[in-house]
């Protein structure tokens, strides 16, 4: 008999459809030879450190740091979880074969891995890799089964991370609460990702509380119904821009220059976890943690690919699917028209091996969405993802900028509009207007519709010159949270730079939206409207530490770099477990040795 193993039941009655497994027992169902089982996500977990040492149940500073000379695993104690244990180790005992049905993924292959390991699985195990629940990919996916061992620098790379959260966390707490805790039963909970996370936030914090706006006059004059803004900028003395403002009062604007340019714009690129959730975060104010349940849904009930992926490209054997795709999803069929009947466009920022590892981008699988019942919710985040699909296909948008330069005396002045010429793929989100993405990048005056101008004309004008002053940067909002992540703190709009910082980038597609939950649930941080404040605890608890180990967005960054890494063949994970545990040992003793912090941080 071959016992398959899913995530969750959902899943495994979805794999037990394509096997012909019909009978269902308790825990399992079974047929054709198989018998398919689930776990719930996580049923073991890492052991607690009472259960290496006794000695280690009472916080104590003399106790630290605890670093197991082996790690092991445990069962969750959950009567639920325990019982569904029982007969995950019964089947396994007496199984021929069993194949590895879990989310193809690192923390995919770490749960599955601990379960088979508890329940003393002695028998060859396949691995079952799957991008989307469709009977199509399923049976696609049987028929490519993989030894276990392909994918142990998966499993590597999964059990370091848990290792390090491990580590860092039960050591760092316990330091922190012993030392600078206050209240009796109050714990300063420190993460490897939550930590450099919350510091993020407090340190923009800071840079606004502490902003001191500056002063500047801007000069700009209105011909033709058209605002010029001169060309020296920001001026900064009033008695120079009032000076310069009277110079120019009595005599008339002149055009000096036209220019012209044509461009073209590419669409979109295509969904990865981090995007949709900005995005989700932009249009409709979800929570990074509520795109992720809605793109969770949508890809159980068979109607999007594996979501939690870091990559916006697709391979090239997607290519040949792409039109079936597109005729599935029947509710966009007036969009899809004008592709079918050729070929399809293949752009290189579209379709590329080099950049797709485990999973491709999100896209719809071809399923009818109307076939299916959808929340609200779910529906919106469904016409993202595939209105982004649909996009790639069309042209690009052909557009004209205008840049007309004027000049009243010797002062120059300067206007610039954009014209679409032919809207392409913005048609898809409904015409002219931008797309989410693209909200708050322009400036006003690149919108502006300029009239036909010539060389030489001149005419009267209306100067004015109007006072501003510096703005201080903005609060993150879960949308600016997450790209800050992505890319280790560094504030970075170019898609294809932010790419290459996401190597870098703090916490993985998959657990950011948990990390951020994790910060409102120990009231570190609160939602101010769509802005993340720090609350005074966590601003407390983020003066205290001074190790930069702790709350370093880049240093951080370089730990998460290695796990990659170790997922690649490229680094050694007794290597990465070693580093952390000299780094947890530094991290004690330069806290016990540093006797001028003050407590009243935290009071």
């Amino acid at each position: 008999m071959i016992v398959c193993i899913a995530e969750k039941p959902s899943v495994a009655r979805e794999i037990a459809k394509v096997l012909g497994a019909t009978a269902s027992h308790d825990g399992y169902i079974e047929g054709n030879g198989y018998q398919v089982t689930w776990t719930f996500g996580h049923l073991c977990t890492l052991k607690e450190p009472q259960d290496y040492c006794e000695q280690w149940r009472r916080w104590s500073v003399s106790a630290l740091p605890m670093i197991p000379p082996r790690f092991s695993i445990k069962l969750i104690d959950n009567d639920g979880y325990k019982k569904q244990f029982a007969v995950i180790e019964r089947l396994m005992q007496a199984a021929d074969g069993i194949i590895n049905c879990g989310d193809a993924g690192q923390e995919g292959e770490l749960i599955q891995r601990w379960v088979m390991q508890k329940a003393g699985a002695k028998c060859p195990v396949q691995r079952l890799w799957v991008s989307s629940l469709t009977e199509e990919a399923i049976r696609e996916a049987f028929a490519n089964l993989k030894p276990q061992d392909e994918y142990q620098s998966l499993y590597e790379a999964g059990l370091c991370r848990a290792i390090g959260d491990w580590l860092l966390g039960m050591n760092a707490t316990r330091l922190y609460t012993i030392r600078f805790a206050q209240a009796k039963g109050q714990v300063l909970s420190i993460g490897r990702v939550q930590t450099p996370t919350l510091a993020m936030i407090v340190k923009r914090h800071f840079e606004i509380k502490d902003f001191k706006p500056e002063k500047y006059w801007i000069l700009s004059t209105v011909y033709r119904n058209v605002v010029f803004t001169s060309t020296k900028g920001k001026i900064k003395k009033p008695e120079e821009g009032q000076a310069a403002l009277e110079a120019i009062k009595q005599a008339d604007f002149e055009v000096t220059d036209i220019q012209q340019k044509a461009g073209t714009e590419a669409p979109p690129r295509l969904f990865d976890l981090t995007s949709l959730q900005v995005e989700c975060n932009k249009k409709y104010s979800f929570s990074a943690d509520d795109t992720l349940k809605h793109i969770q849904s949508l890809y159980e009930k068979k109607l999007t690919t594996y979501p939690r992926v870091d990559t916006t490209f697709l391979t090239d054997d997607v290519y040949a699917k792409c039109p079936q795709i597109l005729q599935g999803i029947v509710p966009y069929a007036a969009l899809i028209q004008p592709l079918m009947g050729k070929k399809l466009k293949k752009s290189k920022k579209v379709f590329d091996n080099s950049k797709v590892t485990d999973h491709h981008a999100i896209i719809p699988t071809g399923m009818n969405p109307q076939n299916v019942s959808l929340t609200t919710d779910e529906k919106r985040v469904y016409d993202m993802v595939a209105r982004r699909f649909i996009a790639v296909f069309y042209p690009d948008c052909k557009f004209s900028t205008t840049t007309v330069l004027g000049a009243v005396k010797e002062v120059e002045f300067k206007a610039t509009g954009k014209q679409i010429l032919e809207e392409g793929w913005r048609t898809v989100f409904g015409g002219r207007g931008t797309t989410p993405d693209e909200e708050g990048k322009k400036g006003d005056d690149e919108e502006q519709v300029l009239p036909k101008f010539d060389k030489g004309e001149h005419g009267p004008h209306e100067p004015q010159l109007a006072e501003k002053q510096t703005t201080p940067p903005k609060p993150y909002t879960e949308a600016t949270l997450l790209r800050a992540m992505e890319t280790a703190g560094k504030t970075v709009e170019n898609e294809e730079l932010r790419d290459a910082l996401k190597a870098n980038g703090i916490g993985r597609p998959s657990t950011r939206a948990a990390i951020i939950e994790t910060l409102y649930k120990r009231q570190y941080i609160s939602k101010v409207r769509k802005s993340l404040e720090p609350t005074p605890t966590g601003i407390a608890l983020i003066g205290v530490i001074q190790e930069e180990l702790l709350k370093s967005a880049e240093l951080t960054g370089q730990w998460e770099k290695k796990l990659r890494d170790i997922e690649a063949h490229k680094y050694s994970a007794p290597q990465f477990i070693e580093e952390l545990k000299q780094m947890t040992a530094q991290v004690v003793q330069d806290v016990l040795a540093d006797g001028t912090r003050r407590m009243q941080y935290l009071s």
